[in-house]
């Protein structure tokens, strides 16, 4: 099983008019929860960690995960409202958000409210906005730490600059829960933003240590490589048409840790052991669930039967 810890929220998205103005649809979201309906969707066991609010919206999210086949059992569920996060999309289908988020239910988890994992769970996967609210930003990072010593934690820091209000603590933030993981994913923008000074090549080789053994850096149209122990693979970006890029990248981390899984490498030695061929098979697939994601509105991840038949596994 693989869990995913963080926000749960409500994305409203453009969807028509209403009176001659621009409306917006609700619709469940949050990087982690995506990732774990597209894990489900892939056929993996897949389980959410985090609070969702007792209100109607998160009657909703909570309902959406059961209906996509994923474990609520770590779910705490807390009278406080829900996260709401407005998007906008450019010419481009690329999205801007407007964060809802003081005193919101998937801001408070508490170090107490995490239960304990079962043997079942092999990786964790942990990141985005909910590092950014306490207490559960310092409940995950504490979280990370602790589990990165007995299984793969697999980090995707997806960062919102605008909602940063302590730089410096960020970066510690960032620092102690990378120095524990199995694997990062980061998009060309975040490792930027973290490594100003340096090329990502040389920022993206930087980040692997004796515990991080892989790290996978996505570059939108430009495609994505990967660093680890085989050394480094690029593949390109799968041509679509784009609707819009919301959870694109929260599909492409799911379908990482998904073909892993499968391929019974999501482990301390599967992942040490990973080869360039078995890389850029993990790439490709992971790139071809993305570019379906990117053709459909919202962040609506593909079913393992939707895939072309080149990349399933």
């Amino acid at each position: 099983m693989i869990v995913h810890c963080g926000e749960a929220l409500i994305d409203f998205i453009p969807g028509g008019t209403c009176d001659g103005d621009a409306a917006f649809v609700p619709v469940p979201g949050g990087s982690p929860y995506n990732s774990a309906i597209a894990s489900a969707r892939l056929g993996v066991p897949a389980a959410f960690l985090g609070t969702v609010s007792t209100d109607f919206f998160g009657d909703q999210l909570f309902d959406t995960l059961e209906a996509n086949g994923v474990d609520g059992s770590y779910v705490n569920r807390a009278d406080l409202p829900t996260t709401l996060a407005f998007v906008k999309k450019n010419e481009r289908g690329e999205a801007r958000y407007a964060f809802f988020a003081n005193g919101a239910a998937d801001r408070s988890l508490l170090p107490a409210e995490v239960p304990e994992l079962s043997d079942t769970v092999r990786a964790i996967h942990v990141g985005s906005i909910s590092l950014l609210g306490e207490p559960a930003g310092d409940t995950i990072e504490r979280l990370a730490v602790a589990e990165g010593k007995r299984r793969v934690v697999s980090f995707d820091p997806n960062v919102r600059p605008g909602l940063i209000a302590n730089e410096g603590s960020y970066r510690e933030r960032f620092m102690s829960i990378a120095a524990a993981t199995t694997i990062i994913k980061i998009s060309d923008e975040d490792l930027q933003w973290f490594d100003p000074h340096r090329d990502l090549e040389v920022a993206a080789r930087g980040l692997l240590t004796d515990t991080t053994r892989l790290v996978v850096v996505t570059r939108g149209s430009d495609g994505v490589t990967a660093y680890g122990p085989f050394g480094s693979v690029m593949v390109d970006a799968v041509n679509t048409n784009v609707a819009d890029t919301i959870g694109a990248g929260d599909s492409f981390h799911a379908a990482l840790l998904s073909w892993l899984h499968l391929r019974d490498l999501l482990s301390f030695t599967g992942v040490n052991r990973l080869s360039a061929a078995n890389a850029e098979k993990m790439l490709r697939f992971a790139a071809t669930v993305a570019a379906v994601t990117c053709s459909r509105a919202g962040a609506d991840p593909p079913r393992m039967d939707e895939l072309p038949d080149n990349v399933r596994l």
